[in-house]
């Protein structure tokens, strides 16, 4: 049988302790996400029901995540999925 290593990850690389930290990275993400938010709908986000939809979903589905205390590497990669997500819109109503 074959010893299979275990080669760390992106986030075990940036942030070792996960699991450890949870409470606090969690709510560095809430507060992090809900800012980012708040500033996205102020920018005209509010003004189109499918870029308020988008960002509804996003950001539901990180919450989600986060109540039914998934792992924290499934949180983070939705987290950075979200973050992606909200730059987008607030590029789009930037150049639109």
């Amino acid at each position: 049988m074959q010893d299979q290593s275990h080669t760390p990850s992106f986030w075990d690389k940036i942030i070792p302790e996960m699991e450890t930290n949870r409470f606090g990275t969690i709510s560095i993400i809430i507060a992090l996400l809900g800012g980012l938010g708040g500033i996205i709908v102020s920018q005209g986000a509010s003004q189109s029901w499918i870029q308020l939809s988008i960002l509804v979903v996003a950001m539901m589905t990180t919450l989600v995540l986060i109540l039914a205390v998934m792992p924290m590497r499934m949180i983070l990669n939705v987290t950075a999925l979200n973050i992606i997500v909200n730059l987008a819109v607030l590029l789009y109503n930037m150049f639109a």
